[in-house]
């Protein structure tokens, strides 16, 4: 059952249409839902439109919203919906399309339209204040690149004015938060149409973030049973027509060809994993076995689909897949529920975070497996939400194609939410696969498998840190943790040596040594969010010190350079 304000959001999309129409009898109509946030309705128009039509069309929906219209529905049949539809050549292939011999239409005012609703009763219902258009786009007709492009336009629209001019406000800062901007600006990864679309390449400054945030995600696991693995990029077809990939997958597979033998590229990791598990024996003493992989994978998503580093072609996951007994189920989520909260801890995101029990949808055809195994592993996974307090809202059709999933959702500096990390609950791979251990009584028993990932893909976790921090990243996650500013050449020496003793602590630094004034050299190293600059003159080196200014903070004063390198080591291995 839709809330109210999606009611409204969705009632909002035909008063848009509406106001199109007017504004352009010639419109044939496409799709318009509601959407988080807001609404948007997909339209084909004789001309094209700009951002200033905008304003123009929000006019006229506030005179339609004025004027107290009715939304009313009625079932007609097929043949009536053609005839009241018959200049609208989307709606008539949507009419073919849908089953049974009657539609659902709702007028409202002079405005009619093919939709299932539900909706409010009357436009009286809508605080004019409350919605605002917001852009345009190109999108193609069902989402297929090989149908027409229409003109998609963008609402918002919340249940106070307050809620969307904070709305709005945030938008504003994500703006200039925008991870494709600031990677650029601060060089941390490039794009290249030589390379394609989709296939972000990193700079060395971006390479440092990506393996500190590796680095830390094998730190928290190492310690945890984990061993780490390394499997090849591509593989026969064979591997996912068991496992299932290659139905689902389809023409999201890459394909290799090498002599007259096809391959594919990996989109997934796990059926690689349960083929280093398939040659062991194991027995129920070596229970549970965690495999952990950083591992790179390949999926053809759409060019309109692909932005930045959050959707790509090649995404990196930090994948891990634990094979273990049921009654181990609970134990093993606790553990990667300790894991998962301790790095989102220190990624300063654990407040106001949840947690979606994926399960699956009414239409079975999308899943792999029989009812009961589904109905195991999702009975599973919710008793370990339980067991581990998990703040967690059951939400159908969201399960992942072989098993129930728990989706952790977090919130970045400005109150987005991110679907991040997931632990997901499988018992159809292992049957897929036939894989066994011994157990008590010497009998041959199918394991569980949990497959789970902290950061989900790296790429997208570093634009999602990108825009959480701004690009002004903690000290320990900063490719540049310390710039050296001589203030003339005569300091140079000096500033080298404190430079030498930064870099064999293992603190990252660089010397600005440019024919330039402090003041530059200040001003470039902070446009570069450096979290420390040090100022190196006559005084530092007669006091063996260095002048420190902090991000965010100033001028600290002068402090004594061992001092100095204590203080930052402290904040870097702890993460402050």
């Amino acid at each position: 059952m839709e809330t109210n304000i999606e009611k409204i959001r969705h009632s909002l999309s035909h008063i848009m249409a509406s106001a199109v129409l007017e504004l352009f009898p010639k419109t044939k109509l496409g799709i318009g839902p509601a959407i988080e946030n807001g609404f948007y309705y997909d339209l084909q128009i004789q001309k094209p439109l700009e951002e200033k039509d905008l304003a123009e069309i929000e006019k006229k929906m506030k005179e339609l919203i004025g004027q107290n219209l009715k939304f009313e529905k009625k079932n007609i049949n097929k043949r009536q919906a053609k005839k009241l539809f018959a200049i609208q050549p989307y709606k008539l292939e949507l009419i073919k399309e849908l089953p049974g011999d009657t539609v659902s239409i709702y007028t409202t005012g002079e405005f009619v339209d093919l939709c299932k609703g539900p909706h409010i009763k009357s436009t009286k219902d809508i605080t004019p204040n409350t919605f605002k258009l917001t852009k345009l786009a190109g999108a193609y007709w069902k989402g297929d690149e090989k149908n027409k492009m229409l003109t998609r336009i963008y609402g918002l629209a919340f249940e106070s004015e307050k809620q969307l001019l904070d709305h709005l406000a945030m938008l504003v800062e994500a703006e200039k938060r925008d991870h494709r901007k600031l990677g650029k600006e601060l060089k941390l990864f490039t794009l290249s149409e030589l390379i394609g679309a989709g296939l972000p390449m990193l700079q060395p400054k971006g390479m440092v973030i990506r393996k500190e945030i590796e680095d830390y995600l094998w730190s928290l696991h190492k310690n945890k049973g984990y061993d780490r693995v390394w499997t090849p990029h591509i593989t026969k077809k064979a591997l996912y027509e068991t496992s299932g990939h290659a139905a689902k997958f389809g023409e999201e597979l890459f394909r290799v060809k090498g002599g007259n033998e096809e391959f594919f590229m990996k989109p997934m990791n796990c059926p690689h994993h349960m083929q280093i598990f398939c040659d062991n024996q194991f027995s129920y003493r070596d229970m549970p076995v965690r495999y952990f992989e950083p591992a790179t994978v390949y999926r053809y998503e759409k060019a309109g689909q692909l932005s930045g580093l959050t959707r790509v072609r090649a995404i990196t996951q930090d994948d891990g897949h634990l094979f273990c007994r049921v009654d181990q189920i609970s134990q093993e989520v606790s553990t990667i529920v300790e894991i998962i909260k301790s790095f989102y801890t220190t990624m300063n995101m654990m407040n106001g975070y949840w947690v979606r029990l994926s399960v699956r949808g009414k239409d079975k055809s999308l899943y792999l497996g029989k009812d009961d195994v589904w109905k195991k592993a999702e009975a599973a996974l919710e008793k370990a939400a339980k067991e581990n307090n998990l703040n967690y809202k059951r939400i159908e059709g969201e399960a992942a194609f072989y098993g129930p999933k728990l989706d952790f959702m977090f919130k970045d500096a400005i109150g987005r939410e991110w679907q991040l990390a997931t632990i997901q609950c499988d018992f159809n791979l292992p049957e897929r696969f036939d894989l066994s251990f011994v157990n008590e009584a010497g009998e041959k028993e199918r394991p569980v498998v949990i497959h789970r990932a902290i950061s989900g893909s790296l790429e997208r976790f570093m634009a999602v840190m990108i825009e959480h921090y701004a690009g002004a990243f903690p000290v320990w996650l900063s490719p540049i943790q310390v710039s050296i500013i001589p203030i003339s050449e005569k300091h140079l020496d000096y500033a080298k040596k404190v430079a030498d003793n930064l870099k064999n602590n293992d603190v990252r630094v660089e010397i600005r040594s440019e024919n330039e004034t402090l003041g530059k050299k200040i001003r470039t190293a902070e446009i570069q969010k450096i979290p420390y600059l040090l100022i190196i003159g006559d005084r530092e080196i007669e006091a063996k010190a260095v002048g420190v200014r902090q991000r965010g903070k100033g001028d600290l004063g002068q402090m004594q350079s061992d001092a100095f390198t204590a203080k930052i080591k402290e904040e870097i291995i702890n993460k402050k």
